[in-house]
């Protein structure tokens, strides 16, 4: 038997994904059989997968991941974009099986969010790992930043009514206004690889550097990952103008500080109503109130 952490029985719960559950031990077991690896304890930090230590038939080491389903997330489009950057600001990819959605992959070193970084440096390293992900794929077959656009407005407005209304309408408005205008800026011929999870959980420390797991692949504007740098660290960002982390970040990486405002406030109301729903505490209330804080606020 397998440990399960709680926090991924919670997101397969809420996503109705019991029978995975269920069946979870077995399908270790195969994965373990077909790769011929050794599983071992598993990870606690995440929410949307099983993710455990596992050992390859040579002794190297590895990282098994088995995405919980009903969740939006493909593990062909992780696949994709571990493939595409080849190592390089995300974990090598090792094996990959789309029909059980589970990877095996480069095993990393300790997480960000456990060496105790100021937010500022933070933000530095996460930026500059990014960027290194951030590349034309034309024809890949990841989704556009329009289709994200648009899949996050539905979510938003299903777990706004299915958790009945934890914020105001002036904040799930401001979000679809948002996510309205970033489908429209969409360009195929302008957009590029981005992660779509950029936060201190899902950078580890590689070889004196970091590498970023969990990447749920999209062919967007660069903004997109700066957008999630501005759903983060919700308590810190009302602590003073809450434009200044994305004229900031627009700075560090010369893209535009409007997208990377507004793809913020459609991540951060996205955010707020997923932890809410998987109680995810204090992080979903925290960031509840930076989006009823900011809700209506624009940039010129």
């Amino acid at each position: 038997m397998i440990e399960v952490p709680d926090a991924v029985r919670n997101m397969a719960r809420s996503a109705g994904a019991e029978d995975w559950l269920e069946r979870l031990p077995a399908l270790v077991s195969s994965l373990e059989a077909d790769w011929s690896i050794s599983v071992g304890r598993p990870y606690t930090g995440g929410s949307g997968a099983y993710v455990a230590e596992a050992t390859r038939a040579d002794g190297a080491a590895a990282i098994l991941k088995v995405l919980v389903p009903g969740l939006g997330n493909d593990s062909s489009n992780e696949a994709m974009v571990l493939r595409i950057v080849g190592g390089e600001g995300c974990p090598a990819l090792y094996r990959h099986d789309a029909d059980r959605d589970a990877l095996l992959m480069e095993r990393l070193g300790r997480p960000m969010f456990e060496l105790g970084l100021p937010l500022a440096r933070r933000l530095e390293i996460l930026c500059d790992t990014a960027a290194h992900i951030w590349r034309p794929a034309p024809g890949c077959g990841l989704p556009t930043g329009a289709e994200k656009a648009r899949w996050l407005a539905d979510f938003i407005v299903r777990l706004w009514e299915e958790l009945d209304h934890p914020c105001s309408e002036k904040a799930v408005e401001h979000a679809l206004a948002s996510a309205r205008r970033r489908e429209q800026a969409h360009r195929d011929e302008k957009a590029v690889v981005v992660h779509g999870d950029v936060h201190q959980l899902n950078a580890l420390q590689s070889d004196g550097g970091f590498k970023l797991i969990d990447p749920h692949g999209v062919l967007a504007e660069a903004e997109y990952d700066l957008g999630v740098l501005m759903r983060g660290d919700p308590v810190e960002l009302l602590a003073g103008d809450p434009f200044e982390r994305a004229r900031w970040l627009a700075a560090r990486t010369g893209l535009d500080p409007v997208a990377t405002w507004e793809w913020g406030v459609i991540e951060r109301v996205k955010t707020a109503l997923l932890c809410t729903r998987i109680h995810l505490q204090p992080l979903g209330r925290d960031t509840l109130r930076a989006a009823e804080a900011v809700a209506g606020l624009s940039m010129s």
